[in-house]
């Protein structure tokens, strides 16, 4: 916990600015942006919803559309044929048993067609402002390579998060390993010589990216 807590420290003064960098106005558009975001990256999700969420403004709006329209509508975000057929079967559940509303819990919003704890505690933890990290790509390398977590299963490296960080920096630190993912420790070329953690870092492969 105390390493953790020294991360955290070093991350909040170089990433002052840290935040999700998808956007949306409504808890409906964080899910369906985070759907899309899937192999994908944020920018360019956020020039598709930005015509999107014009379009479609209710989940009754998204089930109300040709499965083959709504694919032309996300085609630019990859893998458009699954991504549509996922957004629609949450819209319909979210009709069906949510009159129409979001849910605002874990379990709720697991139910939901394609829907697995990475995307709703991004959700819970965006548009509801509840305790929760989303494990992405991003947050599940980089806790790797820190040695925050020791998990290739990104629930087990969730629940290694919550249980060495305060419920209260839960969102944050998503946000923080995020940033940190995208701009430094990133998949194929980390930039481990820049990096202000090289020293905290327990990834056995970062003195040959010390360059």
């Amino acid at each position: 916990m105390v390493k953790a807590k020294r991360i955290l420290e070093i991350l909040e003064r170089e990433y002052p600015d840290a935040r999700l960098v998808l956007e949306f106005k409504t808890p409906l558009q964080l899910l369906i942006a985070t759907v899309l975001a899937a192999q994908c990256t944020d920018e360019r999700v956020n020039l598709v919803t930005n015509n999107l969420f014009k379009k479609y403004q209710k989940a009754k709006d998204y089930t109300n559309v040709s499965i083959e329209e709504l694919e032309g509508d996300i085609r630019s975000t990859g893998f458009y044929k699954n991504k549509a057929k996922n957004i629609v079967g949450c819209c319909e559940k979210i009709v069906k048993d949510f009159n129409g509303e979001v849910p605002s819990t874990l379990p709720a919003l697991v139910s939901l067609p394609g829907v697995g704890r990475k995307t709703a505690n991004i959700v819970l933890a965006n548009a509801f402002g509840k305790p929760a990290i989303g494990v992405d790509t991003h947050v599940y390398r980089v806790s790797n390579r820190l040695g925050l977590a020791h998990s290739n299963n990104p629930d087990k490296v969730e629940m290694e998060l919550c249980r060495i960080i305060p419920e209260e920096r839960w969102i944050r630190t998503g946000h923080l390993l995020t940033f940190h993912g995208k701009k430094i420790c990133k998949a194929k070329k980390p930039l481990c010589n820049q990096c202000v953690l090289f020293e905290l870092c327990e990834w056995p492969n970062k003195e040959q990216y010390y360059r």
